[in-house]
Formats: structure tokens, C-alpha cells, sequence
């Protein structure tokens, strides 16, 4: 109903945002990525959004990324998944980590998230399995293993998960995975 939304960012919270548009603000839940990528207020931002109605409750879910949206909205087709459990699950890593885990039906990956046991993290990969190969990720599914696996090498040497996240982020996909590692160690030790 409300595909997106762009306007000034007037506040930030915990678990949401508010963006006025045309003199109207909209309260807008967020997984911690999405808040924490936002920029500073008063400043102008464009939401991908879904619109969630439940008896008498209406809450809008905000991304600024599409492709976030979509699989928000995939893991809300799976029965026992609600907005607050998908938000959870995109917040245990990137979007093509996390469809890249649905594809090799790694449900231990998601169930590190808040809320997620084993049987509903088995649930997720064996309803979306299929529905995911429309995102056409199987190119990214190396990348995604090897992100993974620097980011896990690099939380073992006692790094911050989301600090190695956002390094992982910025280096070269064509690099070998050793090439990559050796990168990451070395902004790491910039900071």
C-alpha cells in the first residue's frame, strides 16, 4: 500500500524513526542496520516501506534498501514469522548473507536471531528456499561464503562483529579470500 516514503528525518529511536512528509510524520520501524545507517536529522531520506495491519494495530516497517524490503516481506510469508522476527533476522547479517544461508539451507545462521529457534529457522529455509532463487543470488552465494568466513576468522581474533561487517563491506570482490583477509586486518588495525 505504501511502497516508499521520502521526506526530512525528524527523529530517531531505539527501534524506529519518523520522517515528515508534506506535514505528515510517519513513525517507522527499523531493524538496528537500517537505523543505524540513517543520516543525520533534518536531513532528507528515501524509505522503502511495508504497511503491517492487525485488528486494530497499523505499524509501518522502513528499509533503505529494496532488496531488504523484499526479504522482509518474504520472511513474513512464513507462518510464525512476525514483522518484529523478520527484523531480527536482517539484523544477523547482510542481505545476500542471509539469502545465500536460505539457499544452502543453513538454518543455524538464522537462528542467532532474537526469537528464532531451530524449528522456526527450519521453517524459514524450507518455506523460502524456492521463493529466495528469485532474488538470483546464486553468483553472490561464493561471496557471501567468503565474507562469512573472514568475518568469523576475524570475530575469533576478537574483533567486533559489526566493526568487521562494515570492513568486510568495502573490500574487493574480484581479491582472493587470503588477499581479502589481509585487507580487512589492516584497516582493522587503523582503527
Amino acid at each position: 500500500m505504501i511502497h516508499s516514503l521520502s521526506g526530512k528525518l525528524i527523529k530517531k529511536g531505539d527501534t524506529f524513526f519518523v520522517v515528515e512528509c508534506g506535514g505528515v510524520g510517519y513513525k517507522i520501524f527499523g531493524n538496528k542496520s537500517t537505523l543505524s545507517k540513517l543520516p543525520s536529522l533534518g536531513q532528507s531520506v528515501f524509505i522503502f516501506s511495508h504497511l503491517y495491519i492487525r485488528e486494530e494495530q497499523m505499524e509501518l516497517y522502513g528499509f533503505l534498501g529494496e532488496e531488504t524490503l523484499t526479504l522482509f516481506e518474504l520472511l513474513r510469508t512464513v507462518s510464525g514469522v512476525g514483522p518484529k522476527t523478520a527484523l531480527g533476522v536482517l539484523d544477523i547479517d547482510t542481505v545476500p548473507n542471509i539469502t545465500a544461508a536460505i539457499l544452502e539451507k543453513r538454518a543455524d545462521l538464522l537462528s542467532r536471531a532474537p526469537g528464532v529457534g531451530k524449528k522456526t529457522a527450519e521453517r524459514i529455509v524450507l518455506e523460502l528456499h524456492a521463493k529466495t532463487k528469485l532474488f538470483d543470488m546464486r553468483g553472490e552465494t561464493r561471496n557471501a561464503r567468503q565474507d562469512k568466513d573472514i568475518e568469523d576468522a576475524l570475530v575469533d581474533l576478537g574483533y567486533s562483529r559489526n566493526h568487521v561487517r562494515d570492513i568486510i563491506q568495502t573490500l574487493p570482490r574480484e581479491k582472493s579470500i587470503e588477499e581479502r583477509l589481509r585487507l580487512a586486518l589492516k584497516e582493522l588495525g587503523k582503527s
